[in-house]
């Protein structure tokens, strides 16, 4: 099974003052296309900045991160940008939607910069919408919508790019237990689609639904194990379908 992410001791350091903070110290990573798979850590442990790294929203400061073929550790500003809109579908834990747009207008928005017509975008981003189970919320704006509508809302704007990798950051922090659940199981049916799902999560029961489990450590992998048992989620009503 081809690699869809190779990250060779990477390395990230920040200056504080008169301190070196050594955030990543040597982290060696292999994640297969179709992989589901969970970072841990405690606060400090160099996951957030991990994260960071693979959603290419910062460069390390040594090692080498080969995200689908391509070697992303020093590339420019804005080519990462490019990168992320294409390869990287995020899901955050505060949603990140825009107020004035509407469900649709939301989810559409990474395609504006794809040079795809508006009619196209639209069209996509209502077929992912219904995918998530809002096909008759689309016209909804975030403050209509509850807690769970709006992560679904984030994951479907996550997919519509078809990217190589969802990176979920505590996609669950902000709701109740059942609707986190809810939530979990569209990751797992994002992730039998065929997708390659990332999960940084600090809570054991949300990453007993990966499949993987890399548990970070002063800026080191501490264990990196295949979980045995995996949680999952059999409710049809909330599952993810690929047309």
């Amino acid at each position: 099974m081809k690699s869809v992410i190779d990250v060779n001791t990477l390395k990230k350091t920040y200056i504080m003052g008169t301190t070196e903070v050594h955030a990543l110290q040597d982290i060696t990573l292999n994640i297969d296309r179709n992989e589901y798979v969970a970072l841990m850590g405690p606060s400090g442990s160099g996951k957030s900045t991990l994260m960071n790294l693979l959603g290419c929203l910062d460069t390390p400061t040594a090692g080498d991160y080969i995200l689908n073929g391509t070697n992303v550790s020093t590339m420019t500003d804005s080519d990462l940008a490019e990168v992320r809109n294409k390869e990287i579908g995020f899901v955050f834990q505060t949603f990140n939607l825009l107020p004035r747009l509407s469900a649709l207008e939301n989810v559409a928005l990474p395609l504006v910069y794809g040079g795809i017509s508006k009619r196209a975008r639209l069209d996509r981003a209502e077929e992912v919408l219904t995918a998530v189970g809002l096909g008759d919320r689309v016209d909804h704006k975030p403050n209509e919508l509850s807690g769970g509508q709006r992560q679904r809302v984030a994951i479907a704007r996550a997919l519509v790019n078809d990217p190589s990798i969802i990176l979920a950051d505590e996609p669950t922090g902000n709701l109740d237990t059942k609707t986190s659940i809810e939530i979990m199981g569209i990751f797992e049916e994002i992730h039998r689609q065929g997708n390659t799902v990332i999960l940084v999560t600090h809570e054991p029961d949300i990453a007993e639904h990966a499949h993987r489990i890399v548990r970070l450590r002063d800026g080191l992998v501490e264990t990196d194990i295949r979980n045995q048992n995996i949680v999952t989620v059999d409710n049809p009503e909330h599952r993810y379908k690929q047309d």
